[in-house]
C-alpha cells in the first residue's frame, strides 16, 4: 500500500501527475470488493495549492465481472474519470462525495482506497455477459408503457395552460368593462 502514498509535504504548488497499474494484487488488498480481477491503468493529475489539492482520476482498462444471468466471468471495459478535492483543515471530514477535508499537518495521504472506490463506481448495476446484450436490448423494447390518455387525445401545450384564478379575474375584468 505504500506505493499509493503521496507525500503532501514534498509537493510544491502546481500540477503533478502519478501513474498506477492496478491488477489482481491490488484488488486482493480489499475485502468485500465488487472487483476481484482486472488490469487497469490509472492516472492521477493533482493540482496542489496552498488551501487544497484538486485530483482528477482517469481509468482505462478491463475488469472481470460475473454475469448476473449465467454466472460466467467476462471482461468489462473501463474508461472513466472522477474528480476529488482535498481541502486542508483542522480535522478529517467528508463534506460531500467530491470534497474531503484533511488535516493540514498530515505528511502523506494514501489514495489506494479512493482508486478502488472509483473503480467500484464504474461497475454497472446490471452485469450481463456481452452475449446477452442484444437479447436484453430486444427485451427492453418490448416493455409496455401504460397511460391514462387515449391515443386520439393530443398533447397539451404547457403554454396553453391557464390558471383558473386568472380566468376568474379576467371574467371580473370583462364584466367591469361591460358595465
Amino acid at each position: 500500500m505504500a506505493h499509493f502514498d503521496i507525500e503532501i509535504v514534498k509537493l510544491n504548488e502546481g500540477t503533478h501527475e502519478f501513474d498506477y497499474t492496478l491488477d489482481d494484487t491490488f484488488f486482493g488488498l480489499f475485502t468485500d470488493n465488487l472487483v476481484e480481477k482486472g488490469q487497469i491503468k490509472a492516472t492521477l493529475k493533482l493540482v496542489r495549492s496552498y488551501t487544497m489539492m484538486e485530483c482528477s482520476f482517469h481509468y482505462t482498462g478491463e475488469i472481470e465481472l460475473i454475469c448476473d444471468r449465467s454466472l460466467e466471468p467476462f471482461q468489462y471495459p473501463i474508461n472513466a474519470k472522477f474528480h476529488l478535492i482535498f481541502k486542508f483543515g483542522d480535522a478529517y471530514a467528508e463534506l460531500s462525495d467530491e470534497i474531503v477535508v484533511i488535516d493540514r499537518s498530515l505528511p502523506k495521504i494514501n489514495i489506494a482506497s479512493y482508486l478502488n472506490e472509483f473503480i467500484g463506481l464504474s461497475v454497472p448495476l446490471k452485469k450481463l455477459h456481452p452475449k446477452f446484450k442484444e437479447e436484453d436490448e430486444a427485451q427492453e423494447d418490448d416493455y409496455l408503457v401504460y397511460t391514462t390518455k387515449k391515443e386520439s387525445e393530443e398533447e397539451d401545450d404547457p403554454n396553453d395552460f391557464v390558471d383558473p384564478r386568472w380566468l376568474a379575474l379576467n371574467k371580473l375584468k370583462n364584466d367591469e368593462n361591460n358595465n
